[in-house]
């Protein structure tokens, strides 16, 4: 039913939206009053682009199995999800039955960390690989995978020793294992051992524990370090599988100038099945609609922009060109996807991508192009056409470029929201005396930027009901108490933020707060947890393993949460003044250069919203010389209309 449905649907997605790029194309097609009629399934047939870059990565041979773990030194790495009983209980299982063996643990060798892109250098990884060689270890084992950032990180550690032909096992709940093996993958291994833990980790009892960890890992543990080389383990790297279809030729995904030819619904399937869609109908990336958005950038279409986590996919500027007609973009957008696409390779941004947690990436513009290009900052701005699609082409880049795919090293617990587009009301902020975000990062009023967030919240708004600015700052304090990285504040309070203002909120502020930092000092002192409720979020809600109240008291944690993030006696928050309590024991929720404050939204809301997330990665936005010229045959105003140099105050400039 749902292939039924999804050829009906891009054959009618293709009569409404697909005349802008197939017109020229498909001879046999008239366009009038903006409708199109598409020649019979069959008879024309498109020339498309593969939209997958090929792997900027080098194949590693997986290190040979040992014949038996006799007076042999092993690594018993990693300390995610439970590794706290589940190692010790290895360990002893090692001994017991090699006694002449020797067992390190990570407080010994420590670990490498995630797997490093190409260019990268990680002293983490290069330490970890000292240890191996100093303290002549034998074999490896890490763990334990049981989510979207830890499983990568923990891979980490078998890679650098398969790298260094030390045999490796890697322990992983079961809906990670896809994803420990293709983070080994995107380094070249394409043969990683891993051990099924049978459930999740941080679920099951510490005598649950122990017995899976006998009768289920251990036996796993011991022949994925000493069994031969399975069937089919000596291939080299593989990328996703090609249906081919009835498209002629079939490729390669890594043939990355290859065309595939086929009738419109043919090259939806053929996509669909690949892999290289996101579910939804797509433009079909043809040369002639390629070439128009190279129009666009003075970069070569060649140009490689680098090897894009996790993947490790060598990206040109064609292949960003593809996935930008893909998502409907109009050629003039190639400026903003190229942006993007160096927006990705900076880790702050990148790094949660993958999570349970489910960070869904968004971006923002600012500067002279986005009004230009007819970007939306009002009310509903990001449903508007030219915003909407800028999100989908994030969304065909994530998946695409960067070889993110949902259920193998995407994983979100419940999926993701797709990504979306906002455009800061610079016009709005400068009438209330603040600076534009672009500007607080060093840009002048009219450089255009593009920057990529990501957030795990969207839609829970606050109304403030007062036009005092400091009360309106204790309630977007309280705010970012109530939406922290996790529910309940449970995992890292101190996470990236953005607040979104809209301009009757800004103006209100701004009587108080001369500027966005001033605003954003203010919000970082009231924005404080009581210790007591921050240890107890971060005990029973721990978002990697489960404490044993028997070992490890509810109490003692709160003396940890205390030293370690820094707890001292503050003025009670405003919203808890109900206790009475004058003074309390605190820890922060935010700290410094981890916010963003943007005015954008309906002039005519009193609204404000927190998006708690990953970090932010801006880029300035590169112009190709003929701007001017290949706009105007567009149909758009100059640039230079759009330039708000004239609006700025004196002591703004």
């Amino acid at each position: 039913m749902n292939r039924f449905f999804a050829t009906t649907f891009v054959a009618t997605m293709a009569a409404i939206c697909a005349c802008a790029w197939l017109a020229p194309l498909q001879g046999a097609q008239e366009c009038a009053d903006g409708l199109c009629t598409l020649p019979p399934a069959g008879e024309a047939t498109l020339s498309v682009m593969s939209p997958v870059p090929e792997a900027a990565i080098e194949p590693m041979a997986a290190a040979p199995r040992l014949k038996s773990l006799d007076g042999k030194a092993i690594a018993l790495v990693g300390g995610s999800f439970m590794a706290n009983v589940t190692h010790p209980e290895l360990k002893r299982l090692i001994l017991a039955e090699f006694p002449t063996a020797k067992v390190y643990v990570l407080s010994e060798i420590g670990s490498a960390g995630p797997w490093p892109r190409p260019g990268v250098v990680r002293r983490e990884k290069a330490e970890f690989q000292r240890k191996l060689r100093e303290f002549k270890i034998d074999a490896v084992v890490s763990g334990n995978g049981g989510c979207g950032l830890c499983t990568p990180k923990e891979t980490g550690s078998c890679i650098a020793a398969e790298a260094l032909g030390i045999p490796s096992v890697m322990i992983a709940a079961p809906g990670f294992v896809k994803q420990a093996k293709g983070a080994a993958a995107s380094a070249g291994l394409a043969s990683l051992r891993v051990a099924e833990y049978p459930g999740a980790f941080a679920s099951h009892t510490r005598t649950e524990l122990l017995e899976n960890t006998r009768k289920v890992l251990w036996p796993q543990v011991k022949a994925g370090l000493t069994g031969g080389m399975a069937l089919g383990e000596r291939r080299a790297p593989g990328d996703e599988k090609i249906v081919q279809s009835r498209l002629s030729p079939a490729v390669s995904s890594q043939e990355s100038k290859s065309f595939l030819t086929g009738t419109f619904s043919e090259v939806q399937r053929i996509f669909l099945d690949s892999g290289w869609t996101d579910g939804l109908p797509i433009i079909p990336p043809t040369e002639a609609a390629v070439a128009e958005s190279l129009k666009f950038t003075d970069l070569p279409p060649d140009r490689s922009l680098g090897a894009i986590p996790p993947a490790q996919r060598d990206v040109t500027v064609r292949h960003v060109a593809a996935n930008g007609v893909m998502a409907g973009c109009p050629p003039e957008f190639m400026p903003l996807l190229v942006a993007f696409v160096e927006a990705m390779k900076v880790g702050d941004f990148r790094r949660p991508l993958s999570s349970t947690h489910a960070w869904t990436p968004y971006c923002w513009l600012n500067g002279p192009v986005a009004r230009q290009l007819g970007f939306d900052c009002g009310q509903g701005e990001i449903n508007e056409p030219n915003n909407a699609v800028l999100g989908r082409f994030i969304s065909l880049a994530m998946l695409n470029l960067g070889g993110y795919r949902v259920k193998e090293n995407r994983m979100g617990t419940f999926g993701y929201l797709m990504p979306w587009c906002l455009a800061e009301d610079e016009i709005a902020a400068l009438k209330v005396g603040w600076k534009p975000w672009h500007m607080q990062q060093g840009y002048s009023i009219d450089d255009s930027t593009f920057t990529a967030g990501s957030a795990i919240n969207w839609g829970n708004n606050l109304v403030p009901a007062t036009s005092d600015g400091g009360r309106i700052k204790d309630m977007i304090a309280w705010d970012a108490v109530e939406k922290s990285q996790m529910a309940v504040a449970s995992g890292m309070p101190c996470t990236y933020r953005v607040f979104l203002l809209t301009e009757g909120v800004a103006r209100d502020l701004a009587r108080t707060y001369s500027s966005k930092d001033a605003l954003c000092r203010a919000v970082e002192e009231t924005a404080r947890i009581p210790l007591g409720a921050r240890a107890f979020a971060n005990y029973w809600g721990n978002p990697g393993s489960a404490f044993d109240p028997e070992r490890y008291s509810l109490r003692r944690h709160e003396y940890r949460i205390a030293g370690k993030e820094g707890a001292s006696e503050t003025a009670t928050p405003p919203w808890l003044g109900w206790t009475g309590m004058e003074m309390m024991e605190t820890v922060p929720a935010m700290s410094d250069g981890k916010s963003a404050f943007l005015v954008t939204g309906d002039r005519a809301r009193n609204k404000e919203m927190c998006l708690p997330g990953g970090g932010f990665a801006t880029v300035k936005i590169q112009l190709p010389k003929a701007w001017d010229k290949l706009m105007a045959e567009r149909g758009y105003e100059p640039l230079e209309k759009f330039r708000l140099t004239s609006s700025l105050k004196p002591d703004a400039q």
